[in-house]
């Protein structure tokens, strides 16, 4: 099991590893989750994948077990920003605007994480493993951009596997209903990870 972090300046020198994570990302989202998402040639994207971007992809032998993207609260594509700002600001209609507690901070040490996913057919001997390895790369990349904290919209039972990855996480938002599911903003305190 390997874990890379991409970018657009070093996607050439993973082959299909790129593409194959938004491939694997459309089976997640849009198959398995039934979220209407923008796809093309079997892979899902919108618009927050620029070169602004980092994702993290966990994978053995070509084949993606699990991703997130990154995305810095200073990103700007046109109207949008990052995904958890957008939100705030009305622009998303999936995702109600009152998701945190203040305003959404644009700072160059704040990452957002967003697209956090484990792929439905990672063996369930394996999935705490590939999900440890995903969020310790998560947390190595985000430092080594500058990072101290990292905003991510996830299921709102984060308590429980954030003990067992050893983060420091509080909640940033309230508990909402998105598709079924319970989410909530979190807010990942870096800093308490780097010695």
């Amino acid at each position: 099991m390997q874990t890379t972090t991409l970018s657009f300046a070093n996607m050439h020198n993973h082959g299909e590893l790129m593409a194959n994570l938004f491939r694997a990302r459309r089976q997640s989202f849009i198959v398995q989750n039934k979220w209407d998402l923008p796809e093309a040639m079997g892979m899902e994207y919108d618009q927050y994948d620029t070169p602004a971007s980092r994702w993290v992809a966990v994978h053995q032998l070509g084949r993606i077990l699990a991703g997130i993207r990154l995305t810095p609260t200073t990103a700007r594509c046109g109207v949008y920003s990052y995904m958890i700002r957008d939100a705030q600001r009305g622009l998303l209609a999936s995702i109600p605007q009152d998701l945190l507690y203040d305003t959404a901070p644009v700072d160059e040490h704040i990452w957002e994480s967003s697209r956090v996913f484990v792929a439905h057919d990672t063996p369930q001997r394996i999935r705490r493993l590939v999900h440890a390895h995903l969020i310790t790369e998560m947390t190595k990349t985000a430092r080594d951009l500058g990072a101290a904290h990292v905003l991510g919209l996830i299921p709102a039972n984060w308590p429980r596997w954030a003990r067992r990855c050893g983060l420091s996480i509080d909640a940033a938002g309230r508990v909402m209903e998105i598709d079924g599911v319970d989410n909530q903003v979190v807010s990942i305190d870096l800093t308490t990870k780097l010695h």
